[in-house]
């Protein structure tokens, strides 16, 4: 038993490279895959999400199939990570090659449709995400920016003018209610005396 859990299948040299290869793999592959596969907007992305860590794990640990193989790995995976986040917060240039910029999908109330065609986001999950935002609908949103690390950040619109005169209105009866009642008051007070 103690040789399954302490004994590698494959020199430490060997994982520390295979690990190193796969994290660049996944770190250039999603970059040209969009921003979409890391927002995870339909179910086809998680599903390709879900199948690149199972496909890939045996890349990692080849024939290794020990608990400190796994720990090895694993600590390999998440010091690589440090190294770059590190080195990404210190050099914005490079952060942004990589990491790419944010893209605004709708500007001013108008869907920019390129924009969403080179995202490969349809106007109908556009809206669906919205509404997972608490925004009923895209007639709603002022701006939206597809963010670096794939999530959507709506701004809904400001009341309308039609909206604002609307809301006044409301007021002005609320204001006449208010007064008319304060009215009918003073004049059953008056009678009762």
């Amino acid at each position: 038993m103690s040789s399954d859990l302490l004994v590698l299948g494959i020199p430490v040299g060997e994982k520390l490279v295979r690990t190193l290869a796969v994290y660049v793999f996944l770190l250039v592959g999603l970059r040209l895959a969009g921003k979409r596969e890391l927002g995870q907007l339909n179910p086809f992305d998680l599903v390709v999400l879900l199948l690149l860590s199972n496909t890939l794990q045996n890349a990692i640990i080849g024939n290794d199939n020990s608990l400190l193989g796994g720990i090895i790995g694993a600590t390999a995976l998440l010091g690589i990570n440090w190294l770059v986040v590190r080195y990404l917060y210190a050099h914005r240039g490079a952060a942004r090659l990589l990491e790419g910029d944010a893209d605004v999908l709708i500007h001013d109330g108008e869907l920019q449709h390129a924009r969403l065609s080179r995202e490969l986001i349809t106007p109908d999950e556009l809206e669906a995400a919205a509404r997972r935002q608490g925004i009923e609908g895209l007639q709603q949103v002022q701006t939206c920016r597809l963010e670096i690390g794939g999530a959507l950040t709506f701004v809904p619109k400001l009341p309308t003018d039609d909206e604002m005169r609307h809301r006044e209105l409301l007021d002005r009866l609320d204001a006449l209610a208010r007064t008319q009642s304060t009215l009918l008051d003073r004049v059953n007070t008056l009678e009762h005396h």
